[in-house]
């Protein structure tokens, strides 16, 4: 008896979804969707990003970080 995987429905790219180009480092409320509540980023698996954009989003999200837009840690 061997169980059945389970598949999900795909998760669709929200940035390719409204034809974003480039992630912008300045736009903090759209990157603080993508980070959890003490900080870290969210992974492909979980935020459905797809391969470039999660690459644009993780230089963004360090980029805010370094101009002090978005915090390293909780608070």
């Amino acid at each position: 008896m061997r169980k059945e995987k389970r598949k999900g429905k795909k998760k669709v790219c929200n940035f390719c979804v409204d034809k974003v180009e480039q992630i912008d480092y300045k736009q903090g409320e759209r990157l603080r969707r993508f980070i959890t509540e003490r900080g870290k980023i969210l992974p492909r698996r979980i935020s459905g990003n797809c391969a470039k954009h999660q690459r644009q989003l993780t230089i963004a999200i360090k980029r805010a970080r370094q101009m002090a837009l978005l915090p390293y840690t909780a608070e």
